[in-house]
């Protein structure tokens, strides 16, 4: 499991990437996924092949109407293509309703075997009106610094 930072400890980011997507099929579903990705060098230990990286995401509503976050899909690849696949319900222990214009922002993290890997999945979400929907999280990379070019 990922050790938290603590209010005293700094987090210097190393290595930033930002994806977005975007519902589209209906102005009333629509929900937008940042994604930043920080290399913890001070919980890894490259000797052992153990890579942690954090992720902080932020779920933005921009449909018309409030939706609620049920549950998560992550598929996790590390660079030998050893696929981890997560399902839970909601995030860090919270189903957030978001309003629209509201977003939700959270940070957790994953173990690799390797220097870099991807992540993508979904959130299962279910707006006021009961349609459920699924908020795709576009795929991106976790990567030790400077090991991509």
């Amino acid at each position: 499991m990922l050790a938290t930072l603590n209010a005293s400890q700094s987090l210097v980011i190393l290595n930033k990437m930002m994806c977005n997507t975007t519902m589209e099929n209906d102005n009333k579903y629509r929900i937008k996924i940042t994604t930043e990705v920080n290399y913890l060098a001070e919980q890894s230990d490259e000797a052992d092949n153990r890579f942690v990286f954090a992720y902080t995401i932020t779920i933005t509503n921009e449909g018309d109407t409030t939706a609620k976050l049920i549950s998560r899909h992550w598929i996790i690849t590390d660079a030998n293509q050893y696929v981890q696949e997560v399902r839970g319900q909601g995030v860090v222990g919270e189903q957030p309703v978001l309003k629209p214009t509201q977003s939700f922002e959270y940070t957790s993290g994953t173990v690799l075997a390797t220097q870099v890997g991807t992540m993508s999945g979904s959130y299962q979400m279910v707006a006021e009106d009961g349609t459920e929907f699924d908020a795709p999280i576009p795929q991106f990379v976790l990567s030790v610094p400077r090991v991509l070019h």
